[in-house]
């Protein structure tokens, strides 16, 4: 082997081994933070983990890997808060390794190696490496499914092809966002004279991921549909279709996720139309229509700013693959470092201002939106500890999806108000009050005394328990007895 081998191969592996460094401590750090229990499970969270004590095909909001991945980690860690998101700094670990695998396949160690440091640290995987969501397996699966693309363009037989297919298939059923990947390798390969050539195979790649995925269909078509009905309606296409001030917001937000330097130099780059040649396009069509979809939902609608979260695997590599051949490294240490300092003040810039006495208001703490929860819980169940029989009840599904978990010992027994009928959430499916006519209920609203006055009047009694407040809201709790079912108020 010559000297120029040898040192090529020394400096390959010292690439992979810095950007291999950065993920685990990084990781490590994620998980000491996760450990340490600062925050209460968001309402969503809370959901899942209801969902992962009954695994199945589907659920009503969401496909099924996000209850099967909390099941996995809650049997090895309990149902703790760590338990419960315990693989969410772990799975973008690994998508930051498969980032590395991809940019060192299409471009060079050094490259790989800055784009993998980069994305572990961007802002919004700090954000999704402290929360369990459906954004932690879509972004591993959605990365690999493009290594496995990359791999298979080049290699002869059907192995790569069939992980390709496997791949999304899984994609799929961690978020329904993994069909944007689909309509992106379509686009690719139909587009680009080419890579015509491979689209037979990458038809043949769509079924197998169709087959892997057919469970969910088949629980959604079994369950009117209701996971595709909730993604639809998630899109809020109706009333006026022109929102320039929605638009501005998802922008700013996606400098947030990306980055502000990043996405300041993703938009110099799209402006320049600086793609330097067809690695550089690949992953353009990777990330651009998901970002021209979502931000074109956000003027006609509304977009969440981390619908465009899959856009960033591959816009993470074309950025930093386009700032170092400008030589402009210092641009991407700078950014490095900025998402550094944004990951150690979401992590403990709010513990760190109370030991100092200045605690941050609630409108500064990144985190408000997760306190307070485990506070509810322990008061309702207190009360219900005291009205054996009791039903908890409740017109709000976060408050109802936070009790699951937080009323110990759980989950407790529970019903969702629907006197109209119309299924809009997993309770509606699950916990309908209608066959719990003559019963008693301890009911958590968020609604004013008049309110709750109007639903009284559908049960023998009510009277006022007590007020639960945090830091964002106020929670009435009501003791109701007798249900006379929604048809006969007196």
């Amino acid at each position: 082997m010559s000297d120029f081998a040898l040192s090529a191969t020394a400096a390959e592996q010292r690439h992979l081994r810095i950007a291999a460094i950065v993920g685990l401590v990084v990781t490590l750090a994620r998980l000491l933070w996760l450990a340490a229990g600062t925050t209460d499970l968001y309402p969503d969270e809370a959901q899942y983990w209801l969902w992962s004590r009954t695994p199945d095909w589907g659920y009503y909001s969401k496909p099924p890997m996000v209850a099967w991945i909390i099941a996995a980690t809650t049997g090895v860690f309990g149902d703790s808060t760590f338990g419960a998101r315990a693989a969410a700094p772990l799975f973008h670990l690994g998508t930051s390794l498969l980032v590395y695998a991809l940019a060192r396949r299409l471009y060079d160690p050094r490259t790989a190696c800055w784009a993998a440091v980069t994305f572990v640290t961007l802002p919004g995987i700090s954000v999704s490496s402290l929360i369990i969501s459906t954004d932690v397996p879509l972004l591993f699966f959605w990365a690999a499914s493009l290594y496995f693309f990359v791999r298979a363009r080049e290699a002869g037989g059907w192995g790569w092809w069939l992980a390709l297919g496997m791949a999304l298939g899984l994609g799929l059923l961690a978020k329904y966002a993994m069909a944007y990947w689909i309509i992106c390798g379509a686009l690719f390969s139909i587009v680009e004279r080419s890579e015509r050539r491979h689209l037979p195979r990458l038809l043949g790649a769509f079924a197998v991921a169709l087959a892997v995925y057919a469970p969910n269909f088949a629980w959604n078509a079994a369950n009117q549909f209701v996971s595709y009905a909730h993604t639809k309606e998630n899109a809020h296409l109706w009333g006026p279709l022109f929102h320039p001030l929605q638009l501005l917001e998802f922008l700013l937000s996606q400098a947030g996720v990306f980055g502000p330097i990043l996405f300041a130099a993703l938009l110099v780059l799209l402006a320049m139309r600086a793609f330097g040649d067809g690695r550089d396009r690949l992953l353009a069509w990777f990330s651009l229509p998901v970002l021209a979809a979502v931000t074109a939902l956000s003027l006609l609608s509304r977009s969440n700013a981390n619908w465009a979260a899959p856009a960033y695997v591959a816009a993470t590599i074309l950025v930093v693959a386009w700032l170092l051949r400008g030589g402009r490294t210092r641009l991407v240490s700078a950014s490095v470092a900025l998402h550094v300092a944004i990951g150690a003040l979401l992590m403990g810039g709010a513990e760190t201002a109370a030991a100092l006495g200045a605690p941050l208001p609630a409108k500064f703490d990144p985190w408000v939106r997760l306190r307070g929860w485990s506070e509810i819980g322990e008061t309702i169940g207190g009360l219900l500890a005291q009205r054996p029989g009791f039903v908890i009840a409740s017109d709000d599904r976060e408050v109802l999806a936070a009790l699951a978990y937080y009323v110990r010992p759980g989950p407790p027994p529970l019903a969702k108000w629907n006197a109209d009928g119309i299924v809009t959430d997993h309770f509606d499916l699950t916990a309908d009050m209608r066959p719990l006519v003559g019963r008693d209920f301890l009911f958590v609203t968020e609604g004013d005394d008049q309110h709750a006055a109007e639903l009284a009047s559908y049960f023998r009694s009510a009277a006022k328990l007590t007020v639960v407040r945090t830091a964002r809201r106020s929670y009435a709790v009501w003791e109701l007895k007798g249900f006379r079912g929604y048809d006969r108020a007196s």
